[in-house]
Protein backbone atom coordinates (compact mmCIF):
# COMPACT_ATOMS: atom_id res chain seq x y z
CA UNK A 1 0.00 0.00 0.00
CA UNK A 2 1.17 3.52 -0.80
CA UNK A 3 2.36 5.44 2.26
CA UNK A 4 2.59 9.06 3.38
CA UNK A 5 4.59 10.34 6.35
CA UNK A 6 3.30 13.34 8.32
CA UNK A 7 5.84 14.86 10.72
CA UNK A 8 4.45 18.15 12.21
CA UNK A 9 3.38 17.79 15.84
CA UNK A 10 0.50 20.27 15.57
CA UNK A 11 -0.89 18.55 12.46
CA UNK A 12 -2.66 16.04 14.69
CA UNK A 13 -4.82 18.78 16.18
CA UNK A 14 -6.61 19.15 12.83
CA UNK A 15 -5.93 15.77 11.26
CA UNK A 16 -9.44 14.42 10.67
CA UNK A 17 -10.17 16.01 7.29
CA UNK A 18 -6.61 15.57 5.90
CA UNK A 19 -6.58 11.93 7.02
CA UNK A 20 -9.89 11.32 5.25
CA UNK A 21 -8.50 12.95 2.09
CA UNK A 22 -5.35 10.81 2.11
CA UNK A 23 -7.08 7.56 2.96
CA UNK A 24 -9.71 8.16 0.27
CA UNK A 25 -6.84 8.44 -2.23
CA UNK A 26 -5.52 5.06 -1.06
CA UNK A 27 -2.63 6.12 1.19
CA UNK A 28 -1.61 4.62 4.48
CA UNK A 29 -0.75 7.50 6.82
CA UNK A 30 2.22 7.36 9.19
CA UNK A 31 2.08 10.02 11.92
CA UNK A 32 4.90 11.37 14.03
CA UNK A 33 3.86 10.31 17.53
CA UNK A 34 7.14 11.21 19.30
CA UNK A 35 5.90 14.62 20.41
CA UNK A 36 9.03 16.26 18.97
CA UNK A 37 10.81 17.04 15.71
CA UNK A 38 12.16 13.93 13.96
CA UNK A 39 15.88 13.49 13.34
CA UNK A 40 17.37 12.70 9.94
CA UNK A 41 17.96 9.11 10.99
CA UNK A 42 14.37 8.69 12.17
CA UNK A 43 12.99 10.03 8.90
CA UNK A 44 15.12 7.57 6.94
CA UNK A 45 14.10 4.69 9.17
CA UNK A 46 10.43 5.43 8.47
CA UNK A 47 10.61 6.56 4.86
CA UNK A 48 13.46 4.58 3.31
CA UNK A 49 11.05 2.47 1.26
CA UNK A 50 7.35 2.66 0.48
CA UNK A 51 6.79 6.30 1.47
CA UNK A 52 5.83 8.31 -1.61
CA UNK A 53 5.03 11.60 0.08
CA UNK A 54 5.98 13.56 3.19
CA UNK A 55 4.16 16.44 4.83
CA UNK A 56 7.07 18.08 6.62
CA UNK A 57 7.26 20.63 9.41
CA UNK A 58 10.62 21.89 10.64
CA UNK A 59 12.12 18.40 10.52
CA UNK A 60 15.35 18.26 8.45
CA UNK A 61 15.36 17.04 4.86
CA UNK A 62 18.95 17.52 3.69
CA UNK A 63 20.29 15.94 0.51
CA UNK A 64 21.39 12.66 2.08
CA UNK A 65 17.95 12.08 3.62
CA UNK A 66 16.20 12.76 0.33
CA UNK A 67 18.57 10.37 -1.43
CA UNK A 68 17.88 7.65 1.13
CA UNK A 69 14.10 7.81 0.68
CA UNK A 70 13.93 5.60 -2.38
CA UNK A 71 10.24 5.98 -3.29
CA UNK A 72 9.75 9.64 -2.35
CA UNK A 73 7.99 11.67 -5.05
CA UNK A 74 6.56 14.67 -3.24
CA UNK A 75 7.32 16.85 -0.20
CA UNK A 76 4.63 19.20 1.08
CA UNK A 77 5.72 21.89 3.52
CA UNK A 78 3.38 22.40 6.45
CA UNK A 79 3.94 26.15 6.44
CA UNK A 80 5.92 28.50 4.23
CA UNK A 81 9.65 28.52 5.00
CA UNK A 82 11.50 25.72 3.21
CA UNK A 83 15.05 26.24 4.45
CA UNK A 84 14.97 22.80 6.14
CA UNK A 85 14.58 21.14 2.72
CA UNK A 86 17.41 20.78 0.19
CA UNK A 87 15.41 22.11 -2.75
CA UNK A 88 18.25 21.74 -5.24
CA UNK A 89 18.75 18.07 -4.41
CA UNK A 90 15.01 17.46 -4.48
CA UNK A 91 14.85 18.89 -8.00
CA UNK A 92 17.76 16.71 -9.13
CA UNK A 93 16.00 13.63 -7.75
CA UNK A 94 12.72 14.55 -9.41
CA UNK A 95 10.99 15.10 -6.05
CA UNK A 96 8.35 17.82 -6.22
CA UNK A 97 8.15 20.33 -3.35
CA UNK A 98 5.37 22.76 -2.47
CA UNK A 99 4.65 25.00 0.50
CA UNK A 100 1.38 26.15 2.04
CA UNK A 101 1.64 29.77 0.98
CA UNK A 102 -0.57 32.22 2.86
CA UNK A 103 -1.94 29.77 5.41
CA UNK A 104 -0.13 31.15 8.45
CA UNK A 105 0.51 34.76 7.39
CA UNK A 106 -2.14 36.35 9.59
CA UNK A 107 -1.20 34.37 12.70
CA UNK A 108 2.51 35.17 12.38
CA UNK A 109 1.78 38.83 11.63
CA UNK A 110 -0.45 39.12 14.70
CA UNK A 111 2.24 37.58 16.91
CA UNK A 112 4.84 40.01 15.53
CA UNK A 113 2.58 42.91 16.46
CA UNK A 114 1.95 41.37 19.88
CA UNK A 115 5.70 41.25 20.44
CA UNK A 116 5.90 44.93 19.46
CA UNK A 117 3.44 45.79 22.22
CA UNK A 118 5.40 43.60 24.62
CA UNK A 119 8.65 45.33 23.73
CA UNK A 120 7.09 48.77 24.09
CA UNK A 121 5.18 48.18 27.36
CA UNK A 122 7.15 45.41 29.14
CA UNK A 123 3.97 43.49 29.88
CA UNK A 124 5.60 40.22 30.91
CA UNK A 125 7.89 41.89 33.45
CA UNK A 126 4.99 43.84 34.93
CA UNK A 127 2.83 40.73 35.28
CA UNK A 128 5.68 38.89 36.98
CA UNK A 129 6.25 41.75 39.41
CA UNK A 130 2.61 41.87 40.42
CA UNK A 131 2.53 38.10 40.90
CA UNK A 132 5.49 38.53 43.23
CA UNK A 133 3.41 41.16 45.13
CA UNK A 134 5.27 44.12 43.68
CA UNK A 135 3.68 47.22 42.20
CA UNK A 136 6.58 49.15 40.63
CA UNK A 137 6.42 50.13 37.00
CA UNK A 138 8.74 50.55 34.01
CA UNK A 139 8.04 53.50 31.73
CA UNK A 140 6.83 52.32 28.32
CA UNK A 141 6.41 53.90 24.91
CA UNK A 142 3.55 54.21 22.44
CA UNK A 143 3.59 52.53 19.04
CA UNK A 144 1.61 55.37 17.48
CA UNK A 145 3.87 57.56 15.36
CA UNK A 146 6.85 55.23 15.61
CA UNK A 147 8.82 54.24 12.50
CA UNK A 148 8.55 50.53 11.70
CA UNK A 149 11.06 48.94 9.31
CA UNK A 150 9.64 45.76 7.76
CA UNK A 151 12.54 43.70 6.42
CA UNK A 152 10.98 41.38 3.86
CA UNK A 153 7.92 42.31 1.84
CA UNK A 154 6.36 38.90 1.32
CA UNK A 155 2.89 37.93 2.49
CA UNK A 156 3.68 38.07 6.21
CA UNK A 157 5.59 41.33 5.90
CA UNK A 158 2.66 42.89 4.05
CA UNK A 159 0.17 41.65 6.65
CA UNK A 160 2.30 43.29 9.36
CA UNK A 161 2.69 46.51 7.38
CA UNK A 162 -1.00 47.06 6.71
CA UNK A 163 -1.98 46.32 10.31
CA UNK A 164 0.66 48.64 11.71
CA UNK A 165 -0.57 51.42 9.47
CA UNK A 166 -3.87 50.90 11.26
CA UNK A 167 -1.96 51.57 14.49
CA UNK A 168 -0.91 54.91 12.97
CA UNK A 169 2.72 53.90 12.67
CA UNK A 170 5.04 55.06 9.91
CA UNK A 171 5.88 51.91 7.97
CA UNK A 172 8.69 51.30 5.47
CA UNK A 173 9.36 48.03 3.66
CA UNK A 174 12.86 46.97 2.66
CA UNK A 175 13.01 44.12 0.13
CA UNK A 176 15.11 44.17 -3.06
CA UNK A 177 12.52 41.92 -4.74
CA UNK A 178 9.43 43.93 -3.75
CA UNK A 179 7.47 45.36 -6.69
CA UNK A 180 3.92 45.86 -5.38
CA UNK A 181 3.43 49.60 -5.80
CA UNK A 182 -0.35 49.17 -5.58
CA UNK A 183 0.02 47.81 -2.03
CA UNK A 184 2.21 50.76 -1.00
CA UNK A 185 -0.30 53.24 -2.35
CA UNK A 186 -3.34 51.49 -0.85
CA UNK A 187 -1.99 51.34 2.69
CA UNK A 188 0.27 54.39 2.75
CA UNK A 189 3.39 52.28 3.20
CA UNK A 190 6.82 53.54 2.15
CA UNK A 191 9.53 51.59 0.37
CA UNK A 192 13.28 51.96 0.79
CA UNK A 193 16.24 50.53 -1.08
CA UNK A 194 18.68 52.03 1.44
CA UNK A 195 19.03 49.46 4.22
CA UNK A 196 21.56 51.45 6.25
CA UNK A 197 19.47 54.61 6.25
CA UNK A 198 16.37 52.64 7.20
CA UNK A 199 17.87 50.86 10.20
CA UNK A 200 19.28 54.15 11.48
CA UNK A 201 15.84 55.77 11.46
CA UNK A 202 13.70 52.82 12.58
CA UNK A 203 12.20 52.63 16.06
CA UNK A 204 11.22 49.00 15.48
CA UNK A 205 12.83 46.50 13.10
CA UNK A 206 10.77 43.41 12.23
CA UNK A 207 12.14 40.50 10.18
CA UNK A 208 10.06 38.59 7.63
CA UNK A 209 12.38 36.86 5.17
CA UNK A 210 13.89 33.41 4.60
CA UNK A 211 17.40 32.29 5.47
CA UNK A 212 19.70 32.26 2.45
CA UNK A 213 23.44 32.67 2.00
CA UNK A 214 22.78 36.41 1.66
CA UNK A 215 20.47 36.80 4.67
CA UNK A 216 22.10 34.46 7.20
CA UNK A 217 23.15 36.56 10.22
CA UNK A 218 22.36 39.73 8.27
CA UNK A 219 21.46 41.41 11.57
CA UNK A 220 24.99 41.57 12.95
CA UNK A 221 27.20 43.81 15.06
CA UNK A 222 27.44 46.36 12.25
CA UNK A 223 23.65 46.62 12.02
CA UNK A 224 23.26 46.92 15.79
CA UNK A 225 25.85 49.71 15.86
CA UNK A 226 23.67 51.75 13.48
CA UNK A 227 20.33 51.18 15.23
CA UNK A 228 18.86 53.57 17.78
CA UNK A 229 19.63 52.74 21.40
CA UNK A 230 15.85 52.82 21.96
CA UNK A 231 15.12 50.45 19.06
CA UNK A 232 13.20 47.19 19.34
CA UNK A 233 14.08 44.12 17.23
CA UNK A 234 11.27 41.66 16.37
CA UNK A 235 12.05 38.32 14.74
CA UNK A 236 9.28 35.87 13.91
CA UNK A 237 11.01 34.53 10.79
CA UNK A 238 14.16 32.48 11.40
CA UNK A 239 16.70 32.55 14.23
CA UNK A 240 19.61 32.29 11.80
CA UNK A 241 18.89 35.79 10.49
CA UNK A 242 20.42 37.26 13.66
CA UNK A 243 23.99 37.00 14.95
CA UNK A 244 23.06 35.98 18.48
CA UNK A 245 26.45 36.85 20.01
CA UNK A 246 26.19 40.35 18.53
CA UNK A 247 22.60 40.56 19.79
CA UNK A 248 23.71 39.66 23.30
CA UNK A 249 26.36 42.38 23.24
CA UNK A 250 23.93 44.96 21.85
CA UNK A 251 21.28 44.19 24.49
CA UNK A 252 23.66 43.97 27.43
CA UNK A 253 25.49 47.17 26.51
CA UNK A 254 22.41 49.27 25.74
CA UNK A 255 23.08 49.30 22.02
CA UNK A 256 19.38 48.54 21.45
CA UNK A 257 16.54 48.46 23.97
CA UNK A 258 14.69 45.17 23.45
CA UNK A 259 14.68 42.07 21.26
CA UNK A 260 11.59 39.86 21.09
CA UNK A 261 11.81 36.66 19.06
CA UNK A 262 9.67 33.64 18.26
CA UNK A 263 12.58 31.81 16.67
CA UNK A 264 16.12 30.84 17.61
CA UNK A 265 19.15 29.34 15.92
CA UNK A 266 18.79 26.21 18.07
CA UNK A 267 15.27 25.31 19.17
CA UNK A 268 14.91 24.87 22.06
CA UNK A 269 17.97 26.85 23.21
CA UNK A 270 20.58 25.12 25.32
CA UNK A 271 20.52 25.45 29.11
CA UNK A 272 22.62 28.38 30.26
CA UNK A 273 22.29 30.32 27.00
CA UNK A 274 23.38 33.85 27.99
CA UNK A 275 20.73 35.64 25.93
CA UNK A 276 17.98 34.06 27.99
CA UNK A 277 19.44 35.63 31.14
CA UNK A 278 18.82 39.15 29.85
CA UNK A 279 15.63 40.90 31.01
CA UNK A 280 15.35 42.77 27.69
CA UNK A 281 15.39 39.59 25.58
CA UNK A 282 12.14 37.70 25.10
CA UNK A 283 11.79 34.34 23.37
CA UNK A 284 8.58 32.46 22.61
CA UNK A 285 8.58 28.79 21.50
CA UNK A 286 8.05 29.19 17.74
CA UNK A 287 4.31 29.68 18.11
CA UNK A 288 3.73 32.16 15.28
CA UNK A 289 1.66 29.72 13.24
CA UNK A 290 0.29 27.91 16.28
CA UNK A 291 -3.31 29.12 16.19
CA UNK A 292 -6.44 27.09 15.57
CA UNK A 293 -7.08 28.89 12.31
CA UNK A 294 -3.56 28.60 10.91
CA UNK A 295 -3.14 24.96 11.94
CA UNK A 296 -6.39 24.06 10.20
CA UNK A 297 -5.46 25.95 7.04
CA UNK A 298 -1.95 24.49 6.93
CA UNK A 299 -3.15 20.93 7.50
CA UNK A 300 -5.68 21.08 4.68
CA UNK A 301 -3.51 23.04 2.22
CA UNK A 302 -0.42 20.88 2.74
CA UNK A 303 -2.54 17.77 2.18
CA UNK A 304 -4.07 19.23 -0.96
CA UNK A 305 -0.60 20.12 -2.22
CA UNK A 306 0.73 16.63 -1.57
CA UNK A 307 -2.19 14.96 -3.33
CA UNK A 308 -1.76 17.31 -6.27
CA UNK A 309 1.88 16.30 -6.57
CA UNK A 310 1.28 12.57 -6.14
CA UNK A 311 -2.02 12.24 -7.99
CA UNK A 312 -1.71 14.97 -10.58
CA UNK A 313 -4.54 17.03 -9.14
CA UNK A 314 -6.26 14.35 -7.08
Amino acid sequence: MKKVLITPKSFQKQKQKPMEMLEAAGYEVILNTTGRTLTEEEIIEIAKTGVEGIIIGVDPLPAWVLEACEDLRGVSKYGVGMDNIDLEQAAQLGIQVKNAVGTNSISVAELAIGLMFEGARHLFNHVQRVKNFGWDRTLGTELTGKHLAVIGGGQIGKEVAQRCRGLQMEVTIYDPFFHDSAFLEKYGVKYSQDFDALIRSADILTLHLPVTSETKQMIDADVFSKMKSTAILINTARGELVDEQALYEALSSGGIAVAAQDVYSKEPPEAGDPLLSLPNFLLTPHLGAFTKEAVERMAVRSTENLLEMLEGGG
